[in-house]
């Protein structure tokens, strides 16, 4: 009689602990949060980038033909003009196809004449054409891989090799163009619509402090990198001065104009572990959701936010958000 008490006793115990358990589960987590309807501000649009100079044009002299380097007419540093020369390769190639070539133009013209008076055969004509010809075409490719000039205005920005060399594929010289350079920004995709072609802007270079210099967007990119989710603008900027340099780093700030953007304060915007995505939450029927969301212009502790819901009159969590999950349960306090 005593086990079966203790037994009902211990029963009865379990039956109480499962239902406290049970009530427990059963009541619903509420995390206490504050929040501000969103509002439209005016701001005045502006993004800064930054980016390393180019030389406008480059050009890597390096022939199509192995050999000998018969003269480099030219050292690193030295400013060249167009159409001077810079490598002249062996000749010896060249001045035998050329030999070739002056030889196949007098067969030529002289069965040229002896067709007019049916002393030869269309067929001895034609044979011969195509020997010029395809000896014209040889000597022009010789010729373009053996004199090298200088295309445009510039300067010798690298020197791989000497006067006797055996040519072996690095490039001779490098010629880089500094009296107009260019540069290539990332811009986020956010801003694709309000850039143009032809837009002016200044740039800066902290080798010159105070000091700007004029620039032009010359190519805005038709694409969006899908992994960074930016554009390219590539961007010419004057350099008569030649102060400017390529490889220097340059900053621009880019006025866009007035426009309305949904600002927040930056502590409440949240970024995934690991990624950087960045979310908020909102309040819709008493519960948190979560928003995916673009991050714009930055005003010292503020940030614009973009997104589909992201809009006038929603309600805006601002603290406590730390601790939300999506959908849960929220109490807001003043």
């Amino acid at each position: 009689m005593k086990k079966f008490f203790i037994y009902s006793l211990a029963a009865l115990s379990l039956v109480a602990c499962g239902k406290k358990a049970a009530t427990t589960e059963e009541k619903e987590r509420v995390e206490q949060v504050r929040t501000t309807v969103l509002q439209p501000r005016e701001i005045e649009r502006e993004i800064s980038v930054s980016a390393n100079l180019q030389g406008y044009l480059t050009l890597n002299v390096a022939p199509s033909l192995t050999g000998k380097i018969e003269h480099i007419f030219c050292e690193v540093g030295d400013q060249v003009t167009e159409g001077q020369s810079l490598v002249n390769m062996d000749q010896t190639q060249y001045k035998t196809t050329k030999i070739s070539m002056t030889n196949l133009e007098i067969e030529k013209n002289r069965i040229e004449q002896l067709l007019r008076t049916g002393s030869a055969t269309q067929q001895q004509y034609d044979q011969i054409l195509a020997q010029y010809n395809s000896t014209k075409e040889q000597l022009d490719f010789l010729q373009t891989n053996t004199y090298f000039k200088a295309p445009f205005a510039g300067v010798i920005a690298a020197k791989n090799y000497e006067d006797g060399e055996l040519y072996s594929g690095q490039p001779i010289l490098v010629l880089t163009q500094i009296d107009k350079l260019k540069a290539l920004v990332a811009i986020p995709e956010t801003y694709f619509p309000l850039f143009k072609e032809g837009m002016k802007l200044t740039l800066a270079s902290e080798i010159y402090p105070g000091k700007t210099f004029p620039a032009t967007v010359e190519i805005v990119y038709p694409t969006i990198d899908p992994s960074s989710h930016t554009f390219q603008c590539k961007i010419v900027i004057p350099n008569g001065s030649n102060l400017l340099r390529p490889g220097m780093y340059v900053t621009t700030t880019i006025g866009l104009g007035k426009a309305n953007a949904i600002v927040v304060p930056y502590q409440s915007v949240e970024k995934l572990v690991g990624a950087n995505d960045r979310y908020v939450f909102i309040v819709e029927d008493g519960r948190a959701k979560r928003v995916a969301v673009e991050l714009g212009q930055r005003f010292d502790q503020d940030i614009e936010i973009i997104a589909p819901e992201i809009k006038e009159g929603v309600e805006f969590v601002t603290t406590g958000q730390h601790k939300l999950v999506d959908g849960v349960k929220v109490n807001v306090v003043e």
